[in-house]
């Protein structure tokens, strides 16, 4: 059943000044219906993109990190991804999982990133996993920080197992965070943003965690952005 959420007291309306427009959105709390991988093909490679003159608090956004056993998807692999989807500055839902990346993790990601082999035993391999992500963010804008990193190895493992590399529209939270903060700030690198912006929450090298950083800097940004008229996705896309 679908539900009309009224976001205008939410605290991302108040950020960018929309509590007294009375900004409604829809939401669903039912669970997607699961999609075989045909029809995950199909979306992956055919999904409507967002309207670019969305406002941005009905954009749905979904934030996306990965962490893999190397710097290349050409040599290396997966071994956790976590998404989290946004929209109105609320987080409607999450996907987050271990993958067997098939190979063994070298010893410095796993004192990086606190992931070890033993950790990733038993955990899905990443074409299984796949179809679940695809209709996740599905109909939605990609946020990243450094987003061609977590593409570049996702769309790998798409092609891999043949199907069509997602084609969503992406937003680059460090791309927009060195336009927009590079003299106020020593680096725009995840943590140091985090740090210097009192974010809720800070990265660790774990996927959610990562995700949920992002996030909170995607909402920040946006704020700021909207002191420079930027009220809608295409004037977000480029900013």
């Amino acid at each position: 059943m679908r539900s009309v959420t009224d976001v205008s007291s939410s605290r991302w309306a108040h950020w960018i000044g929309l509590g007294r427009r009375g900004a409604r959105w829809q939401s669903s709390e039912a669970d997607p219906p699961a999609l075989d991988d045909r029809h995950a093909e199909h979306v992956a490679g055919h999904g409507a993109p967002v309207d670019p003159w969305t406002p941005l608090f009905e954009v749905p956004f979904v934030v996306l990190d990965v962490e893999t056993t190397g710097g290349s998807p050409s040599l290396g692999a997966l071994t956790e991804v976590a998404a989290a989807r946004y929209q109105g500055g609320e987080c409607s839902g999450v996907l987050q999982t271990l993958v067997d990346p098939e190979q063994d993790i070298p010893p410095i990601i796993t004192v990086l990133t606190g992931i070890s082999d033993p950790m990733v035993h038993g955990a899905p391999r990443v074409q299984a996993i796949l179809p679940s992500l695809i209709e996740f963010v599905r109909g939605a804008v990609v946020v990243g920080h450094n987003v061609s990193f977590d593409m570049a190895f996702v769309n790998a493992a798409l092609m891999a197992g043949g199907r069509e590399p997602l084609t969503n529209q992406v937003v680059d939270t460090l791309a927009l965070a060195r336009r927009m903060l590079r003299l106020d700030v020593p680096n725009c690198r995840l943590a140091t943003l985090a740090r210097e912006l009192d974010l809720e929450h800070r990265p660790s090298h774990r996927a959610l965690e990562d995700v949920r950083a992002t996030a909170d800097l995607l909402h920040g940004l946006i704020e700021r952005a909207s002191g420079y008229g930027v009220f809608v996705l295409a004037d977000l896309i480029e900013l």
